[in-house]
Formats: C-alpha cells, structure tokens, sequence
C-alpha cells in the first residue's frame, strides 16, 4: 500500500507557511511502497495451485504516481526456497540502472528472507508495467501495473470519463520449476500450451476435465469465488479509457467487447494517432490504451474476451463481464461469446502493426541515419543435444556476477570481455523458410558496446524454427530505452530495398514491439542511458533458452553501485547489508 503524501508530525505546524508547502510538494513526489513476496495457494481460474503474490495479491497492486515523482518500493523475498527479482517494465531507469531488476545484467538477486529496495524515477506518463525478472516466475503471478499520470496543469490530447486497468496473462498448472526441469532436458519438453487465460487474474477452467472424483473436487471447483469473471462497470453514454497490458509468458491474444469498437490512443506510455479497431491484438510486455463509449443497448451486459492468436490454440477463452449501470454486475450475458479471429489470421495482426504511429502533434522524429546497425537472425537451435533459441547462432547465458557490477567493478574474468558478438548472418545464403541445415548454436555471454550517445538500429530477422513450415512470433522488449519502430516487412530484410522504405517521419516510440512469423521488424534507438540494458524475447520459456542480447553504454558514467545489489558471483565477498 502507498503511504501517505501528507507531512508527518506536529512540528510542522511551526514552520512558515511557504517552506510548509516546499516540503508538501517535495513528499508528495516519493511514492512509498511496502511488499512482501510470498506463495500463497490461489484458483485463479477455479484451479487452486501455488501462486507467487505481493501482499497475497496476483496481480499485485497497481503502482500510482505522477510523471517526475520518486517511486520507492521495498520487497521482502518470503518465498522459501527461491530468489527474485523485479522489473519496472518501460520504466528508463535514468541515473539508475542498478533498480531495473534484472537478474544477472543489474543486480543480484533477492535471496530469500532478504529485504531489497528499489528507488526509480518516472519520469513518463503513460501505462505501464512490472514484473518478475528470475527464472521463469512471472507466470506464476508475480506481476502488475503501474500508472503515470501527468503533471498537474498538463491534459490528454483526447477525453474519457474513466479510467479502468486491465492486465492480460496466460496461466498453467504445472509450476515453473516443472517446466524449467523439461525446457533443459533431453528430450525436449515444451511447456506446451496454457489452460487458461485469465483477466484481472480471472479465468475459467473446465474442472470437469479432471474426473469426477471428491479429490478433484477439492482441487478444482467452479464455485470458487476467486475464479467469478472480472467485471468492468460503466456508465450508459460515458467513454472509458482502457489500459490493457499483457504479461502472458507465451501466448498472443486478441481483445475483444463484444458489440463495440475501439479507438486506440495510447501505446507502451506514447500517443497513437487514433484508429478504430473491433478487436486488439496485444503481444506480451506491450500495453494499450483504448477508449471504449458505452453506446450500446442499455438493457444488457456484454462479453469481454481474449483469444489465443499466433499459435494454434488449446486454450479456451478468457471471459469478463462488461457491466452496464444499473444492471446487476454479474448478470451473465444471454449471447455466445464472440470467438474472435481465427489463431492463424497473420495478415490482420500485420495490419495492426503498420497502423500504430505516432500522434500528430507528438511526434519525435528519429536521426536520420543510424552510426551503426545490428542484424539479429532468431532462429531454434540445438546445443550438445539441448534446444536452445539463438540470435546469430549464439544463444546467451548470463554470468552469475552480473554484468552492471562487473564492469564497474573491473571483474575481467565475470563474463567475456574480448569478444564482440556477431552483428549478421549469412544473408546472401540462408534460408529463412526452411529449417537450417546446421541447427547446432553456441552459447555466449559477450556483450554488446555502443557508442555513448550513438544511434543504433537492430534489425529482427525471423526464420523457421527445427520444425517444418514453422515461424513463431516473437515480442521484443528493451530495457532502459524507447525505440523507434521503423518498419515491418515480409520475407528477407534487404538493405538497398526496404532501406529506402522505412518511416522517418512519424514512427511510434515503444518498448516492446512484435516480429512475425517469416518476417522482419527494424527498430531505431539512441544509446543515451549509461548502464547495460538486456534486449529480449518477451516468451518466459524462450528468454529461459537464451534468446536474448545485451547492450553496454557509458558505464563509466554511473554513479557508485548501492552495496544492496551486490553479494553473488564474485562479489560475495563484497559488503552487503
């Protein structure tokens, strides 16, 4: 819970009315949050399993603050037998990079029974969110939202009535140790499709699956409150802003309200020039805000859904409840549920992706050329008989000292230093529709070293995976930066050709964006935020395999290192409190 913004104590009534409102206006700009992470049984979708939650909540509570203000969250690990770590995703962390809450690139982790404290900056508006950053936990509910308003005096470039949060995620039964265990073995196990996707933290599984018996009963029931639908109420005739946001660790969904249409404003915290959509493709770590008027027959609520896409779908649809006033709230619509498109409908969702720019009025025009281009084949792969996924055939491992403290520190034997990692493929020659005839990779931990205040561009290159007629989509986030998004396009990235055709003139600024099946994504940045900043596929399982890189930028820059995020790898020795 946030503390309170009010100044304490009865000795400020002593003090000048002017230094008074100084320090009102200074407190009211730290946001104070106190959490405890522990595992608690939940049924978020009618089946009870161990879920990890902050203040035994999942999803954890929503973070409110005001662009500029500090945010300060201490995070007690209650989990037993595990470490952790929290990522502020779309958060910059300018000036500190320690608080980006990445495991093994910024920070050690929080071992259990250790207390943390992270201390950023949010110095954006916009919707945005957080979540765990050790092993695969995300998908077992460390996740949440975190909201940032603008400063007073400062207005939307559109108007709503309400404002209403919603967070998408995909769910399993089997917990991320079970998985984890199948991802590195041989044979290979894939963690295989969700069963549920959930709303708020809501879903409905099918209990009836399990058996009939007493046990299963115990186990799984569909009267368990904790799995009714999310109900969102709105007015008659008032336009809500919805922010949605997806943390699913693998699936892509499509958002839905049934009978009604939406207008996409907002993306990753930047305005979207408006455009109407019946239903929103969301990929996982990207966030929207849509404007939604209740415009429709008043007599009735309405479905809220989210489908699978992108991957041929066994899980069965995640369902809400639009609520119009003064309808009782739960009142279950009489209507089927909309399905939504069909999973493999690729060419809407590419739609989608070339309709995002950037607002007129709010555009930030990129360089116009970049000092230096990175091309990023994502390709499946194996290593001494383990599969892996790879980026120009290295797939990363990341050191146990973590990268922020070793270079700080000068730890030249923490991770591989000497080399750089390669910046291509085989363009001329490699085949991105069929499976690669040396499926072999390599593992690496070498980094990337960029300029200080260069300007890069990293081109995704998809391709098939070991499987036939096989390409997956892959959402890419980077930390500690926007990236402009330049262009999506079919087949092969060619340089002379699709060169000439990207957008320079009004392209979205995200965090997070998708590469599709068969295709490629160009992205533009300045590397402008000292510190190292990890760029990764936002699937748990496929980051879990290695796909991901990272990137160094003015390290000599950062200020000295709290001693808190010390105390693994080579820096056990070191002082920790």
């Amino acid at each position: 819970m946030a503390e309170s913004s009010k100044p304490r104590g009865n000795s400020m009534g002593l003090l000048p009315l002017m230094l008074l409102m100084v320090l009102i206006r200074v407190d009211a700009r730290i946001r104070h949050y106190k959490w405890e992470i522990k595992y608690e049984y939940k049924s978020p979708d009618c089946f009870k399993k161990l879920t990890i939650t902050i203040n035994g909540r999942s999803p954890g509570p929503t973070i409110l603050a005001q662009q500029g203000d500090t945010v300060v969250v201490e995070v007690k690990n209650s989990l037993p037998t595990e470490n952790t770590a929290i990522h502020w995703h779309g958060i910059r962390q300018r000036g500190t990079p320690w608080s980006d809450g990445t495991e093994g690139v910024t920070q050690c982790p929080i071992l259990p029974g250790d207390t943390f404290i992270y201390k950023f900056v949010v110095d954006k508006a916009g919707t945005f969110l957080y979540h765990a950053h050790y092993g695969m936990q995300r998908q077992e509910g460390l996740v949440g939202t975190i909201i940032v308003s603008l400063p007073e005096g400062e207005s939307e470039p559109f108007t709503y009535d309400h404002d209403h949060n919603i967070l998408l995620t995909d769910w399993y039964h089997k917990s991320t140790s079970d998985q984890a265990i199948g991802l590195s073995s041989i044979p290979f196990v894939f963690v295989g499709e969700p069963q549920s996707v959930l709303i708020n933290g809501r879903g409905r599984f099918n209990c009836s699956l399990l058996g009939p018996s007493n046990s299963v009963k115990e186990v799984c029931s569909t009267t368990n409150s904790d799995c009714s639908p999310y109900v969102l109420t709105v007015k008659p005739g008032k336009t809500s802003r919805l922010r949605i946001g997806s943390l699913t660790s693998l699936s892509t969904l499509s958002f839905q309200v049934e009978g009604h249409k939406m207008i996409v404003v907002e993306a990753d915290g930047h305005y979207v020039e408006p455009f109407e959509v019946e239903n929103l493709y969301i990929y996982s770590g990207e966030t929207y805000s849509v404007l939604l008027k209740a415009n429709q027959d008043l007599s009735r609520n309405y479905w809220i859904t989210i489908n699978v896409v992108g991957r041929k779908p066994s899980t069965p649809l995640g369902l809400a409840i639009l609520n119009y006033l003064p309808n009782p709230p739960k009142t279950l619509p009489k209507t089927v549920p909309p399905p939504g498109p069909v999973w493999n409908h690729t060419s809407s969702r590419k739609s989608q992706s070339h309709a995002i720019k950037a607002r007129h009025g709010f555009i930030q025009t990129p360089p116009p050329k970049a000092d230096r281009v990175i091309v990023l084949l994502n390709t499946q792969n194996t290593m001494d008989g383990y599969t892996k996924w790879s980026l120009n055939n290295v797939s990363l491992t990341l050191p146990i000292t973590p990268y922020l403290i070793a270079l700080k520190y000068k730890l030249t034997n923490a991770f591989d230093d000497q080399t750089s990692p390669p910046e291509n493929y085989d363009s001329a020659n490699y085949d991105i529709y069929s499976i690669p005839r040396n499926v072999n990779a390599t593992s690496g931990n070498a980094i990337y070293k960029l300029d200080f205040n260069s300007t890069v561009d990293v081109i995704l290159q998809n391709a098939n995976t070991m499987n036939p007629e096989n390409s997956e989509t892959h959402p890419w986030h980077l930390h500690g930066h926007n990236f402009w998004v330049l262009g999506f396009g079919d087949g092969k990235f060619d340089r002379e050709r699709d060169g000439k055709k990207l957008n320079l003139v009004n392209p979205i600024l995200k965090n997070t964006v998708p590469l599709h099946p068969y295709g490629w994504t160009a992205l533009r940045f300045q590397a402008d935020n000292p510190g190292v900043w990890i760029f990764h596929c936002h699937i748990e399982s496929h980051f879990y395999m290695g796909m991901a890189v990272v990137f160094q930028e003015g390290v000599s820059m950062v200020g000295k290192l709290p001693s808190s995020i010390l105390g693994c790898g080579a820096t056990k020795g070191f002082r920790r409190p």
